[in-house]
């Protein structure tokens, strides 16, 4: 007789394109989010020596504000695949099994609900700033792209909600499935034992290097 779970494995393929499709998306975003970190530093440290030598660069602080929607949004679809938001687990963590799964499930539609308003409203929000031609004050430079960014973030964001979503719809029905879609769901110990195994493997090279 064959095993759901197993069988539900099988039948998955499109829900795995998926999410291998979306999480490339979620890499290569939160990568332009990495960069314009390290640019927006470099870009920094240029217009404070500029400013020191009485030779100021016309737009640089104006810049570094409009490029915060960059990092401060399109790494927000990663951070949802990786369970790395913050997350308040006094309740779902009484929870075991297709009981846990179906409150996850619940609690990613919730955030969906919301992440869909902000879309809306940050959309209503960019087209607003591109039909009166907002712009920074100083340097005159458009805002609109900036504020493009947050919904097309958003969007991402709410499709890997949606993702996660089914994912826990189906561990809920065939909780001996393969985890596809969802975050790694670890208890406070988990957590710390990962992170410390994660520290003994950043510090081994070094303890090498110093027996040698």
């Amino acid at each position: 007789m064959t095993d759901p779970a197993s069988a539900q494995d099988a039948s998955s393929p499109l829900l795995r394109s998926l999410d291998a499709g979306l999480g490339w998306l979620e890499n290569a975003f939160n990568v332009l989010a990495a960069v314009t970190i390290f640019l927006v530093m470099i870009g920094t440290t240029v217009g404070i020596a500029a400013r020191l030598l009485g030779a100021p660069i016309q737009g640089q602080l104006e810049l570094s504000e409009l490029s915060i929607a960059i990092f401060a949004f399109l790494g927000a679809a990663y951070a949802q695949r990786l369970g790395a938001h913050i997350r308040m687990e006094l309740g779902v963590n009484r929870f075991a099994g297709r009981a846990r799964f179906a409150v996850e499930a619940l609690a990613t539609l919730l955030a969906l609900a919301l992440v869909v308003v902000l879309i809306r409203y940050s959309w209503t929000f960019f087209l607003n700033a591109y039909e009166i031609g907002d712009s920074t004050p100083d340097s005159n430079i458009p805002t609109w792209p900036a504020k493009l960014l947050v919904p097309i973030a958003f969007t991402v964001w709410a499709a890997r909600l949606t993702l996660e979503f089914v994912g826990f719809v189906r561990l809920a029905l065939f909780p001996g499935a393969t985890p596809i879609g969802v975050p790694p769901i670890l208890t406070a110990a988990e957590e710390a034992a990962q992170e410390i195994e994660h520290m003994r493997d950043s510090h081994a090279p070094e303890a090498g290097e110093a027996s040698r």
